[in-house]
C-alpha cells in the first residue's frame, strides 16, 4: 500500500488516512514492551491506537483509543507547565535547565556540571526535581493538587495505577541514585522518599490514547482545554512547555525528530507518544513495543508519515505548506454528505 503522496496534494480526509495508517503498521513487530518496570512488562505488544483531537473538540481516531496504560513520561510535560505557573520561569530555571542533552531518559551524568542542575524538564533527573516543586502541606495534598492539574487537561478524574506506582517504586534505585546526588547538589528540598513517591504516582497515572491527544489539543490551544473550554495552563507559559518538548522530548532521538517530524511531542515508556500542532490540533498514539531510545516504534513510524503526508513539520507550518486544515474540511463536508443522505 502506497500511503504517502508527498506534500503537493491535500489527500484523503484524516479519518481515512488514520486507518490507513493503522493497517499498515499493526503488523509491524519491531521493538520491545518496557521489562525494567515489572508492571510494563506485561503489556499487550499487539495494541495500537491512533487518535487526533481538533481545537474545535473533533476527535477522529482508529484502533484501541479507549484502552488505559500509565502515562509514564508524558506527564513530565504538564508537570514542568504547573511547575512554571506556580513558581515563574526564573525560579524553575534555577532548578531546572533546557537544553538538550543527547543522552538516555534516565541518565545522572549530566547532573555533575558546573550549575549543578538538570539539563532538562524531560529527563528523569530534572522531572524528579520539577515534581519536587509541587506546593503542600503534605504528601496527600501535593498528590491531589497534582491529579486536579491532570484532570482539568483530560476532562475527567484520573487515578493512579497502584500496581504499576509500587512496581516503580520497588526498582527504581537509579531514580533514588539521580534524586540524592541531586540532593547533593542543593537542587532537591525535603524528604527524598515523598517527592520520589510523587514522581511514581504522576508516571503511574492512568490515560487513554484518546485522553492523551486531548492533553495536546490543550496545548495546541493555547492552554484552553478543545472540549470543556476550560484554560488548563496560562498561554504565556504554553510557548516554554512546547520549547522544551521540541528541543528534549524524544531524549537522544531528538534532534532525528526534529529532522523528520518537526514538531513538539513527548514520548512515555508504556508506549504513549503525543504531538502538538500549534493552532491545530492534539495527536497520540499508544503502541507498547519501543526502539533502543524507549520510544514507541509504531507512534515514530505514524508520525513520520502524518507530517510528511500534511506537512506538519514546523518548517513546512512556517512557510504555510501545512494541508492538515483542508484535510479536516474535507472530512466535515463528507460527514455533513453523509448525514444529508440518511
Amino acid at each position: 500500500m502506497q500511503l504517502l503522496k508527498g506534500m503537493g496534494n491535500v489527500g484523503p480526509p484524516i479519518q481515512s488516512f488514520l486507518e490507513s495508517l493503522y493497517e499498515a503498521y499493526r503488523s509491524l513487530n519491531a521493538g520491545q514492551v518496557a521489562s525494567y518496570i515489572p508492571e510494563l512488562a506485561k503489556a499487550d505488544a499487539s495494541q495500537f491506537a491512533i487518535s487526533v483531537v481538533t481545537l474545535d473538540g473533533r476527535v477522529f481516531q482508529v484502533g484501541d483509543c479507549q484502552q488505559e496504560f500509565t502515562i509514564q513520561s508524558i506527564s513530565k510535560v504538564f508537570a514542568y507547565g504547573m511547575a512554571l505557573e506556580e513558581w515563574g520561569r526564573d525560579r524553575v530555571l534555577e532548578k531546572v535547565g533546557v537544553e538538550p542533552t543527547g543522552d538516555p531518559f534516565n541518565s545522572h551524568i549530566r547532573l555533575d556540571e558546573t550549575s549543578h542542575r538538570p539539563d532538562n524538564p524531560m529527563v528523569n533527573a530534572g522531572a524528579i526535581a520539577t515534581t519536587s516543586l509541587v506546593k503542600g502541606s503534605s504528601p496527600t495534598e501535593r498528590l491531589n493538587r497534582l491529579l486536579a492539574m491532570f484532570r482539568r487537561y483530560v476532562g475527567r478524574d484520573v487515578y493512579v495505577d497502584i500496581s504499576t506506582f509500587l512496581s516503580e517504586r520497588a526498582t527504581g534505585h537509579r531514580n533514588r541514585a539521580i534524586a540524592h546526588l541531586m540532593l547533593n547538589f542543593g537542587m532537591l528540598n525535603g524528604d527524598i522518599e515523598e517527592a520520589l513517591d510523587l514522581y511514581f504516582q504522576q508516571c503511574a497515572l492512568l490515560v487513554t490514547c484518546q485522553d492523551l491527544a486531548t492533553m495536546a489539543a490543550a496545548l495546541a490551544n493555547r492552554g484552553q482545554h478543545p472540549i470543556t473550554g476550560e484554560r488548563v495552563l496560562r498561554a504565556e507559559y504554553v510557548r516554554d512547555v512546547l520549547s522544551v518538548m521540541y528541543t528534549c522530548g524524544m531524549y537522544n532521538f531528538a534532534g532525528e525528530w526534529a529532522f523528520r517530524v518537526g514538531i513538539p511531542a513527548k514520548s512515555g515508556v508504556s508506549g504513549g507518544l503525543i504531538a502538538v500542532i500549534p493552532n491545530q490540533a492534539g495527536i497520540a498514539v499508544f503502541s507498547p513495543p519501543l526502539d533502543e531510545n524507549g520510544n514507541s516504534v509504531r507512534g515514530v513510524k505514524v508520525f513520520e508519515a502524518l507530517s510528511q503526508k500534511y506537512g506538519f513539520h514546523m518548517f513546512d507550518l512556517s512557510m504555510g505548506h501545512c494541508h492538515f486544515h483542508d484535510s479536516l474540511l474535507s472530512d466535515s463536508a463528507e460527514k455533513l454528505d453523509q448525514e444529508q443522505l440518511l
